[in-house]
């Protein structure tokens, strides 16, 4: 599955720490392809690639939020389930400078600066996820109840 050596990033540094078991997943990167393009180069279900979107909130305050790739999320439904006036995506410079990521190989683990996760409870449903790795056309393997002991992020029900 893999095409070409797999990156040591920030992500992969954290996930060594916890020493959280892991795939690595190489592809070749889309611009504007998101998960489609990623699912389809691994080969696997959609719904198993969560993407992870930096937002933020009426006060600029930003938060990750992690939602299966083929479900959109829901900002009115979030920002009640959370308790804010409104969540808005970022534009990509802010996003990039909160997480220390570029916009499309944003992972959740080893943020630049630390931010409130929230995840689409359903995912840990899910037997593996495929996220983003911290670099475009890197994904990683991992079971959902590990990155949920790593993130400890707020369950929510925000698919739209």
């Amino acid at each position: 599955m893999s095409k070409g050596k797999a990156p040591v990033t920030q992500a992969i540094r954290v996930l060594r720490e916890h020493h959280v078991s892991f795939s690595e997943h190489v592809y070749k990167y889309e611009e504007k392809g998101g998960t489609t393009v990623s699912a389809r180069e691994l080969g696997v279900d959609e719904h198993c690639v969560i993407k992870t979107l930096i937002m933020e909130d009426e006060n600029k305050r930003p938060l990750i939020v992690l939602m299966h790739g083929d479900r959109e999320v829901g900002t009115g439904m979030l920002a009640k389930q959370i308790g804010v006036k409104k969540v808005h995506p970022c534009d990509p410079k802010t996003a990039d400078k909160h997480s220390g990521y570029q916009v499309g190989g944003t992972s959740p683990f080893g943020t630049r600066h630390e931010m409130p996760v929230y995840m689409e409870a359903s995912i840990l449903e899910l037997e593996r996820i495929y996220i983003n790795g911290g670099k475009r056309g890197f994904l990683i393997g991992v079971d959902p109840k590990d990155a949920e002991q790593v993130l400890k992020p707020t369950l929510v029900s925000a698919a739209a």
